[in-house]
């Protein structure tokens, strides 16, 4: 880590540590959205790709590090990862990776109603709606943890 960086990350509370019962709640959240995409039939891949397209959008290196460590564990190959920022240029994802992916990004930039649009259109093409709500509520969810963790500057550590 750079002084720079560590000095920054010193000077920083981690609000997960300051409120943990503020974060348990997130958790718990995070939990019950497993389910939701577990009931919902949704990949472990496709919902791991959200995590990650929306944690390349917001530049949370944390959420990045745990994620993609996740996604390999759950099949998902390092060419994919590796061109995952420019999706829509590549045939690499499947039409409901690709909906999922658009609806994580109208999720994450929800003042861009044009692109929300179009993307809740795409993803209503490909996915019913409990499958639609899953993929909305994993965006949200991440979301959330990254800016807890962008916030507090959370470190990825060696290992």
């Amino acid at each position: 880590m750079s002084d720079a960086v560590e000095a920054s990350a010193g000077q920083r509370i981690f609000v997960d540590k300051q409120h943990p019962d503020a974060y348990k709640a997130f958790v718990r959240a995070a939990q019950t959205v497993r389910a939701a995409t577990d009931a919902a039939g949704l990949d472990r891949i496709l919902v791991e790709l959200v995590n990650l397209r929306v944690s390349q959008l917001n530049g949370c290196a944390y959420c990045l590090d745990v994620h993609t460590r996740a996604a390999l564990a759950a099949g998902e190959t390092p060419r994919r990862l590796g061109v995952l920022a420019a999706w829509r240029d590549t045939l690499l994802f499947t039409p409901r990776e690709r909906a999922a992916l658009a609806l994580a990004e109208a999720t994450t930039h929800p003042s861009e109603a044009d692109a929300q649009e179009r993307a809740y259109a795409e993803a209503r093409g490909v996915l019913d709606d409990t499958e639609l709500s899953a993929v909305i509520w994993v965006a949200i969810t991440i979301n959330a943890f990254n800016r807890v963790s962008i916030l507090s500057k959370h470190p990825v550590r060696e290992g």
